[in-house]
């Protein structure tokens, strides 16, 4: 099948925490990241998010019209139960949304959203991918939470992985990392990337990887 040419995104600590100790979201990107990331999602026909990040978050997913100007992507949320509240703000219609559910959910519909069952329980990636291309999506930009990040990461279903690391520790065992799912229990299951370069930016690093 064919599928969009996916980036995965993210900025976490330097000990690869993506959120405080009690799960609530911080900024870890400096301001030449958060513009990066802002051009980014220009470029992009599409921008991915789990239930969890629309949850504990609630983004808007827009382009900030002061770092780059144009219409905002297609954002998707990965909602295997249809979980997104009404209030959640990307259904506010300032862009359009698809909800991706896995089987068919009790409730079907969502106001300012199109629901879209994509899976037999949980959302099926490479389904999903298949028709946003048929869609006309040519370029998908994830941009987490950790189960998302892991579930791309691990499927093969992507092209670019882009890590901005900031100079700040937080450390704690209940810290959602990069990478939250199920983890590697033997060095078979472990998942090795190439490194294709690494830029010093703002505070940080920016480290770019490619598939194995």
């Amino acid at each position: 099948m064919e599928r969009p040419h996916v980036i995965v995104n993210c900025a976490a600590s330097l000990d690869g925490k993506i959120a405080l100790a009690n799960r609530r979201p911080v900024r870890l990107s400096c301001d030449a990241d958060h513009r990066r990331v802002h051009t980014l999602r220009a470029e992009c026909d599409a921008v991915i998010v789990g239930i969890g990040t629309v949850l504990q978050d609630d983004p808007r997913l827009l382009l900030d019209p002061a770092l780059a100007p144009g219409a905002s992507p297609l954002r998707v949320v990965l909602d295997t139960t249809l979980r997104t509240p009404r209030s959640a703000r990307v259904l506010q219609g300032d862009a359009s949304t698809l909800v991706a559910t896995g089987s068919r959910p009790r409730r079907q519909e969502l106001r300012g959203a199109e629901v879209v069952a994509c899976g037999n329980g949980a959302v099926d990636l490479a389904r999903l991918l298949a028709l946003l291309h048929a869609r006309g999506v040519r370029k998908v930009l994830v941009e987490g939470g950790e189960t998302v990040l892991w579930s791309f990461l691990t499927s093969g279903l992507w092209d670019e992985f882009t890590q901005f690391v900031a100079n700040t520790l937080i450390g704690g065992v209940t810290s959602p990392t990069v990478a939250g799912g199920a983890g590697a229990a033997t060095p078979a299951e472990m998942h090795a990337f190439t490194l294709e370069s690494a830029e010093r930016l703002g505070n940080g690093v920016l480290l770019t990887w490619r598939r194995g």
